[in-house]
């Protein structure tokens, strides 16, 4: 399989802020990244980077194998991207702002179709200033896909959405992958990750600290287990930490908070039992991807 994009040591800085730092990865065709991580991590200049809307300070960039920063035209046909701060004219019509996008691709997809897609034929002659925020999003992504580009860039596309249109949102997305696009997913949103993206690269100070398939991330950093339970004030945490299998062990409000392997539940039960601790309102969820970033984010901040 191709390769859509690499990114290789990427920096760039706005004036002594260092925005991202030596970030790497490659995207293979086909395939739906995303990126993540809180709020000021890089993710949003890192993509604008890639599709040339930035030029880096160092590093080096191709789409397709080529250079976006040397050859922007060719790359600009190549690639449709939905940013995280967009605006047209107040005046503009949904239909009309299609049309121009529409015109200049050399093979735009049926307008009236796209419009209807995302929603949006029953403001096709609406102006602009007079669309919600989840219909503005939701025409951003239509045009970035006006072009049929190989490569798509969407910066926290659902955002302002209600779940029903997100959930419309991500089936249209994977339509588009189907159709043979590459995506590169920016988002905060830990349920569209794991839904659509194949691989996710986590950064915090404007580094990544990881890599991998979602699954992969919450099989390791994920926690496995969680078990909580109501702390009778007589309880031992000590011993908790002691038992087999244990990772971390945390009492907050009068809750106890076991991670760890499934051998761990096993063990706890038991543990409780033999003590007398036989109602503790005990419940066991699995690790999620949720905890794995939040693990991550808290370890890459200790390092820092």
């Amino acid at each position: 399989m191709s390769t859509a994009l690499l990114v290789e040591g990427l920096r760039k800085c706005y004036g002594a802020v260092v925005a991202v730092d030596d970030v790497g990865f490659d995207v293979a065709e086909g395939e739906i990244f995303g990126l993540i991580g809180p709020n000021g991590s890089g993710k949003t200049t890192t993509a604008e980077c890639a599709q040339a809307l930035r030029r880096p300070d160092s590093g080096r960039v191709r789409v397709f194998g080529v250079d976006p920063h040397e050859q922007r035209g060719a790359v600009r046909r190549l690639i449709g991207s939905q940013l995280q701060e967009s605006t047209l004219p107040d005046r503009i019509t949904v239909g009309e702002a299609v049309h121009l996008f529409a015109s200049l691709a050399p093979d735009p997809v049926d307008e009236p179709g796209l419009i209807a897609e995302w929603g949006l034929s029953a403001k096709r002659g609406a102006a602009f200033s007079s669309l919600s925020g989840g219909q503005r999003q939701r025409l951003f992504v239509a045009l970035a896909l006006v072009s049929r580009p190989r490569l798509v860039f969407l910066d926290e596309m659902t955002t302002g959405l209600d779940p029903a249109a997100r959930r419309e949102a991500w089936r249209l997305i994977e339509r588009v992958r189907a159709d043979g696009a590459t995506i590169v997913l920016v988002t905060h949103f830990m349920d569209e990750v794991e839904r659509l993206c194949d691989r996710v690269a986590v950064l915090v100070n404007g580094r990544i600290v990881e890599v991998d398939t979602p699954a992969g991330l919450i099989e390791r950093r994920g926690g496995g287990s969680v078990v909580r339970l109501s702390a009778p004030a007589a309880l031992d945490t000590g011993g908790l930490r002691a038992l087999p299998g244990v990772a971390d062990v945390t009492c907050h409000d009068g809750v106890i908070e076991v991670r760890g392997s499934a051998r761990s539940v096993t063990a706890l039960g038991h543990w409780l039992v033999v003590r007398g601790y036989g109602d503790t309102g005990l419940r066991v969820s699995q690790g999620s991807l949720e905890d794995a970033y939040l693990s991550l984010v808290a370890a890459a901040r200790e390092e820092s």
